[in-house]
């Protein structure tokens, strides 16, 4: 491995769109008649990444490994600690209150559930032409028209404006919310798991539309999801994110094809595949997923496995058998490129080595 700098999209693409450095969202643990600060939870403890215009940039982890995290801070939904995020050149995070109410009609979010995203006593006409009204774009007649018009694009009909949200299903309730997203005609769209609450066969419907709509009016995506299949399918970079940090971050075929860390490698090698019969040397990732607030004993050591286990597991190992310890993965220096593979990004670890 050799330095780099903070990673980059492939080559010949223009300036970035959306570029974070150094992202840091950290939240206090307090306890207590007083309320006194005991720890932090550090749901994301430094991310660099950058965004290009028509680009979507896949985000995957756990559970739990700071990936919606990363999209609220970035829209500046919830406080962030450190770090710095640039649209267009221009500090997100430093912005005043009157600058960052404009800069929200170019970046908007779509909620991971469709239910919980939208006010059950509002009509889908309000709720969609909600942010022209608070933006005073549109009234009267003219928002009706758009409303019926973004009712259109996302594939629902106009009169469905005057129906409330539960008369909906899942698909069709997000679709409202993707209509939401885009009534202030963005640039960029934090998609936050937008599929994951949705069946299968609506899945492939709602990342249509979205990819759709992304060649229809230009638009970029943060993708944030852990469906493997799903960000293979749809995104052109993917950044592979656990506990809090970036491990690796390449173009959608490198990762897929030559995936070096080994946390994406146990990822991969999990991930359902669509031939029955195939064979796939599975990788265990073995552990308990460390706490983000204590991921290190009292004496300094990484939290894991017994010598013991440890020895058992090696045992295994050299009869065969695959497996990742998660105490080999907390640590994650920052990432460096890959010799020979312009663009492609990994944390070096204590297992890289012997991939």
């Amino acid at each position: 491995m050799s330095d780099a700098a903070p990673p980059h999209a492939a080559p010949d693409s223009g300036g970035p769109l959306l570029s974070v450095r150094g992202l840091v969202t950290h939240f206090p643990v307090k306890r207590g008649l007083l309320k006194r600060t005991v720890g932090v939870v550090k749901a994301v403890d430094g991310v660099d990444f950058d965004i290009y215009p028509g680009e979507t940039l896949g985000l995957v982890g756990e559970s739990g490994c700071g990936k919606s995290t990363v999209g609220r801070s970035i829209l500046r939904l919830v406080p962030t600690t450190a770090g710095s995020v640039t649209y267009r050149g221009e500090d997100v995070l430093a912005a005043p209150g009157g600058r960052m109410r404009q800069l929200r009609r170019q970046m908007q979010i779509i909620f991971q559930d469709p239910v919980g995203s939208l006010n059950p006593r509002m009509t889908v006409g309000s709720i969609v032409g909600e942010p022209l009204v608070v933006h005073r774009l549109a009234s009267g007649s003219e928002l009706r028209d758009r409303v019926a018009n973004l009712l259109t694009k996302v594939g629902l009909l106009p009169e469905h404006a005057q129906r409330y949200p539960h008369e909906f299903s899942g698909g069709q309730r997000q679709r409202i919310g993707i209509a939401r997203a885009l009534a202030l005609e963005p640039e960029f769209i934090v998609c936050d798991e937008p599929v994951s609450a949705l069946d299968v066969s609506i899945q492939g419907q709602v990342l249509n539309l979205l990819n759709d709509l992304q060649d229809e009016l230009g638009l970029s995506y943060l993708f944030i999801a852990h469906n493997l299949a799903v960000v293979e399918h749809f995104c052109d970079r993917i950044a592979v994110m656990y506990l809090g940090r970036v491990v690796e971050l390449a173009d959608r075929e490198t990762l897929y094809r030559n995936p070096l860390h080994p946390y994406t490698r146990a990822l991969l090698s999990a991930a359902p595949m669509p031939e029955p019969d195939a064979q796939r040397r599975r990788i265990m990732l073995l552990g308990d997923v460390p706490s983000p607030i204590h991921m290190f004993s009292d004496d300094g050591a990484p939290a894991g496995m017994s010598s013991d286990e440890r020895a058992e597991l090696d045992a295994e190992r050299e009869e065969g058998f695959e497996y990742v310890t998660r105490e080999s993965l907390l640590d994650r220096p920052p990432l460096e490129e890959v010799p020979g593979e312009p663009g492609h990004f990994v944390s070096p670890s204590r297992e890289l080595a012997a991939v």
